[in-house]
């Protein structure tokens, strides 16, 4: 796989990548990496990001046409909307510290890929960025949640994939049975989409 760039994903850029320049599909046997249900979002939902000391799941990954890591940055930089900082590469200067960044390095090693991308947004709850919430914190958030707010999240947890097994996850799936059997059936939200 000599001169590949990869990008690993465990969330929403699984199924929806956008204009992300995908070079082939999502294959599942990306580095194991400390994700969680650990970021609550604008919009309601609380979505996967890497945390730090928290158990590891099998990502995914799929090769970028991108010309080098500086590319591949940016076009990751541009579906995430996000700052510079929440890109997370390897390689990478030494005194970068994205959450699984050596996790990576060793993947990438093995299987001869010249360079990787993933989302590294911080935890965040609350308006608090960095902040972990509590598991019993997101089962309360989810569950409160009402229309059209909970219908969006609930979706994304249903269409995390499978392989991505959290305790936070187990945890949603035995109290609200979000599993990934499926979205919510609802009509308005099948029109928009």
């Amino acid at each position: 796989m000599s001169g590949t760039i990869a990008c690993v994903g465990w969330g929403s850029l699984i199924w929806r990548s956008g204009r992300l320049p995908l070079a082939g599909r999502w294959r599942e046997d990306g580095p194991p990496l400390p994700v969680e249900f650990a970021r609550e979002s604008g919009d309601g939902r609380v979505t996967l990001v890497a945390v730090r000391d928290t158990p590891q799941s099998r990502t995914l990954w799929a090769p970028l046409d991108a010309e080098g890591l500086e590319e591949a940055r940016r076009a990751l930089r541009r579906r995430e909307r996000s700052a510079a900082g929440t890109i997370g590469c390897w390689p990478a200067p030494d005194d970068a510290d994205a959450v699984g960044r050596d996790a990576v390095a060793r993947w990438a090693t093995e299987r001869g890929i010249d360079g990787v991308v993933w989302t590294a947004l911080p935890p965040r709850f609350g308006r608090e960025d960095g902040r972990v919430p509590r598991l019993r914190e997101v089962l309360d958030h989810l569950a409160g949640l009402r229309g059209a707010t909970r219908v969006g999240a609930e979706r994304y947890v249903r269409r995390a994939p499978r392989q991505i097994r959290t305790p936070y996850r187990r945890a949603i799936e035995r109290r609200l049975g979000w599993t990934a059997r499926g979205d919510p059936v609802d009509a308005d939200v099948r029109r928009r989409s």
